[in-house]
Order: structure tokens, then C-alpha cells, then sequence
């Protein structure tokens, strides 16, 4: 597995450094010296000192209101809640249902890496109560399900590792499932292996929106997948290093299973890609039809993004199932650069026309939804 997630002494995967040479280059905000007031909550005061009376602090040592995210979700009741969050780990499961819609997570240092909220259960992990295993949906770290829920520079990660559970078939394992609409992530990261990024909905039915503005995104198998309407802007996804296969492809960027009557699904508009694997060893892109919704037409653009050369050029779809071609989904791209984005098999590559690619914007696929990040104070 990708030697960057290192054994600690305590047993457990440090995500902290994992992705700190591949962010430099996003150049996070950082909350200055001089307006940060002392303290492990920054510019947000302190619980002495509350930004309003829906604020709740997060603080692993005790100095908040609680030690847990998770805790502070459940005292959060009703609508319109902040949860600032202090620098530190936060090694936990969390559900935000969907009644406590409104809330917002703030990372106190302005620095998604100083504030990582992590576990790590699988798809094949056996559940504590003998009832069977988690599944790709029960795996994730981090379950949102609210309406109009932001997080500002938080990371969301799930460590497992393929070698925890040797020989099992369930390594997907999730960091965040979102399904609520309107949910949108500024300045966060998602770090995990198969499956990180789960862009779901709450039904078949439901048009979930989703934005994600500056954020990172690390994986190797379908790390950003869902039914989602999911708009990615300036993000930048990396493609991991497997030492558990001996040729390619290590797997894939993007896994839509957008719904049929769904006009939208993922939007990446002037991303990134790029891969610690050998070059070509990764696919931008397969559809992901699903039992549950047999007649989902998978939906992805990637517009003015740079491919590095860990993506195939040559062939950068693939199937997922051979009933289901690649060729017979929307998939296309739009004036994309960089070596995994050159043009030999052009029929491998659909593009958009000047026409179409004004139709494949922001504020096309979120419609009268504005996102906006939290103003500081």
C-alpha cells in the first residue's frame, strides 16, 4: 500500500504529512498571527467569548464544549448551528441527520491539515455487534445528510488500509458520505484509498447539489463517485501508488452514477490531476451503474483542467460492467491540458462544442444556489 500512510507507534495511520508535499501548491489560507487572537480557536473566541449562541467549540483536550464532533452534532439540535473546530485529530464516526440542516463546520486554524476528523472502518469490516459488516455506505467516517451544510479547511479522511483485512474483497472505505442538498466544502481534504468521496443524495429521486471549491482529494479505486450533481472547482485530485498490483490500471478518478432524468452529475472546472503512480497507470474516468438504479446514465465533464501523465491518454474511460460501455454514457472534456489529456484515439476522448461547454458551468448544474463560504468574523 502507498508507503506515505506509515504504521505509527500507536498502531495507527498518520494522514497528517500524507498529502502535505502535493497541497503546498494550493496554498491554503492560513489565519494570520496578528488577527488570530491566542488560543486554540483563533479569530472564532472561545466558548467564554461565542460567536453567537449557536456556536459550539470542538476541542480534543477539553478546553470547548465538547471533546468530539460527534458530540457536538448531537448537542447541536435543530437548525443554523456552527462547530468550530480546533486544531487536532478527532478519531470518530460522525452522523449529521437530517433534520439539524444549516450547520456549518469551521477548522480553527484556517489550515485543513491541522484539523482531521478520521476512522477507519471498510466495506468488509465486521460490525462490533456480530450483525455483519459495514458496507461501502456504513464504512464512511463522516455521514452528512442535512440540507445546507458547509465546511471550511476540515479534513475528512478514513485510514483503512487494504492489508487490515487481508484476502477481503470489501476495501471500499469511505471518508465522507454527503447526500444532502446544497452541501458545499471549501478549502477542505478528503484522504482515503477506494471510495473516498461518496457525492450522494438522499433517494433516486433527489437532486442533490454539491460544491467543493480548493479542495484535495487522494485515492486510487472510484475515490470520487456518487449520484451527486457535484461541481469541483480549482480542486486538485491525486492519484496513489498501489504496491498490491503489478501492472495497470491502479484505478479511477471519477465513478458518476448520475440518474437518467438527472441533466447534471460531476462538473471539474480548472482542476487538477495528479499521481504518485508510473505514468498512464490510472483511468480519469468509469461509469458506475448500480444495482439499485439499473437505468442510471452516469454524467461527467471535465473542463480547462490539467491531466498529469498518470492518467492514460491513450484510453483514459473504461467499463465498469460490459453492459454498461463508457461510450454510452455523457461523458466529455473541454480544452483540458497537460500529458494525460493529449489527444491520439480521438474517438476515446468525446469533447464538448464552445456551445455545450457554455451549457457546463457552475451555475448551470447549482441552478438559483449560491454557495458561499463562511465570513469570518
Amino acid at each position: 500500500m502507498p508507503s506515505h500512510h506509515p504504521r505509527t507507534p500507536l498502531g495507527r495511520r498518520s494522514l497528517l504529512a500524507g498529502a502535505g508535499a502535493a497541497l503546498a501548491a494550493l496554498a491554503l489560507p492560513a489565519v494570520p498571527a496578528a488577527a488570530a487572537p491566542a488560543g486554540p480557536f483563533g479569530r472564532y473566541g472561545s466558548p467564554a467569548a461565542r460567536l453567537s449562541a449557536k456556536t459550539l467549540y470542538v476541542h480534543p483536550g477539553g478546553l470547548g464544549d465538547h471533546t468530539s464532533v460527534q458530540a457536538a452534532v448531537s448537542a447541536a439540535s435543530g437548525a443554523g448551528w456552527t462547530l468550530v473546530l480546533a486544531p487536532g485529530t478527532y478519531r470518530e464516526t460522525v452522523a449529521v441527520g437530517a433534520a439539524r440542516t444549516g450547520m456549518t463546520w469551521i477548522g480553527a486554524s484556517g489550515d485543513a491539515k491541522d484539523v482531521v476528523v478520521v476512522y477507519d472502518n471498510a466495506a468488509g469490516t465486521p460490525k462490533p455487534d456480530g450483525s455483519g459488516t459495514y458496507g461501502t455506505t456504513g464504512s464512511a467516517t463522516v455521514t452528512l445528510q442535512a440540507a445546507d451544510f458547509t465546511a471550511h479547511a476540515v479534513t475528512f479522511a478514513n485510514d483503512f488500509l487494504r492489508t487490515d483485512l487481508p484476502g477481503n474483497p470489501g476495501t471500499q472505505a469511505v471518508a465522507l458520505k454527503a447526500q444532502g442538498d446544497r452541501s458545499a466544502f471549501f478549502h477542505c481534504r478528503f484522504l482515503g484509498h477506494q471510495d473516498t468521496l461518496y457525492a450522494d443524495s438522499m433517494s433516486l429521486a433527489a437532486f442533490a447539489r454539491q460544491y467543493f471549491a480548493h479542495c484535495y482529494v487522494e485515492g486510487d479505486v472510484d475515490f470520487v463517485f456518487g449520484r451527486a450533481t457535484a461541481v469541483f472547482e480549482h480542486c486538485h485530485f491525486r492519484t496513489l501508488v498501489r504496491t498490491d498490483l503489478a501492472g495497470a490500471p491502479y484505478g479511477f478518478v471519477f465513478a458518476p452514477s448520475t440518474a437518467r432524468a438527472n441533466p447534471y452529475g460531476f462538473l471539474a472546472s480548472r482542476c487538477r490531476v495528479t499521481s504518485e503512480a508510473p505514468d498512464a497507470f490510472y483511468k480519469l474516468a468509469r461509469p458506475w451503474v448500480p444495482g439499485s438504479d439499473p437505468t442510471a446514465r452516469p454524467s461527467l465533464v471535465v473542463r480547462e483542467s490539467v491531466l498529469g501523465a498518470g492518467i492514460d491518454a491513450v484510453a483514459p474511460y473504461a467499463d465498469m460492467r460490459a453492459e454498461y460501455p463508457w461510450q454510452e454514457q455523457r461523458f466529455a472534456e473541454y480544452r483540458n491540458t497537460g500529458r494525460g489529456a493529449e489527444v491520439t484515439v480521438p474517438e476515446n476522448r468525446p469533447r464538448l462544442t464552445p456551445a455545450q461547454a457554455a451549457e457546463a458551468t457552475r451555475t448551470v448544474y447549482l441552478g438559483d444556489w449560491k454557495p458561499a463560504a463562511p465570513v469570518c468574523p
